[in-house]
């Protein structure tokens, strides 16, 4: 009895993260915890059980999505035709998280002490992967040496800062920085 118990509180804990990140997109984190609830399909008692305080959604979903894309990178290059596709692949997945997690900038730089760790967080996971990345595109012999993962990252970042206009396409943007990094150019 208490194992399932467990694996239906993973799975609901799975659908709040999931509904939770869905819903930021569009009102940021600001959106109702019953709107989470209703789209994870679960009462909003179910989010206070796994997410007591208003900031614990925030940080779960921010880290869960960090971990998956730090996952996405190994993944990548293992599946991937070239080093240089697993690179360019991870960025578009790189870019939609930067994108989705506009509204999250404010309350990262909120004096709530619980989203300090966040940004350090996000560098000690994903730099290593983009990283490693740009090696293997390197080693390949498909981008020049000297690629700076910190850089390139916080390029990206800084071309998805625009994204909320309508005349602004940050991916296309994205995907013309990255294709300057390939020797085939």
């Amino acid at each position: 009895m208490s194992r399932h118990r467990r694996a239906d509180a993973r799975r609901n804990q799975t659908a709040l993260l999931e509904a939770a990140a869905a819903v930021f997109v569009t009102p940021g984190v600001e959106a109702p915890l019953r709107d989470i609830a209703a789209k994870a399909g679960v009462g909003t008692a179910t989010i206070y059980r796994h997410f007591p305080t208003r900031a614990d959604p925030i940080v779960a979903v921010y880290r869960h999505q960090v971990e998956t894309l730090s996952e996405a990178g190994p993944t990548l290059l293992a599946a991937s035709t070239s080093p240089y596709a697993a690179l360019r692949e991870w960025i578009r997945l790189f870019v939609d998280f930067v994108i989705t997690k506009q509204g999250l900038a404010a309350v990262l730089q909120s004096a709530d002490p619980c989203f300090d760790p966040l940004h350090q967080y996000f560098l000690d996971n994903l730099e290593p992967v983009c990283a490693h990345l740009l090696d293997a595109a390197v080693g390949s012999g498909e981008i020049s040496p000297g690629q700076d993962a910190y850089e390139l990252m916080r390029g990206v970042g800084s071309i998805c800062a625009g994204s909320g206009h309508p005349r602004y396409d940050a991916r296309r943007l994205v995907e013309v920085l990255v294709a300057g990094l390939s020797r085939a150019h």
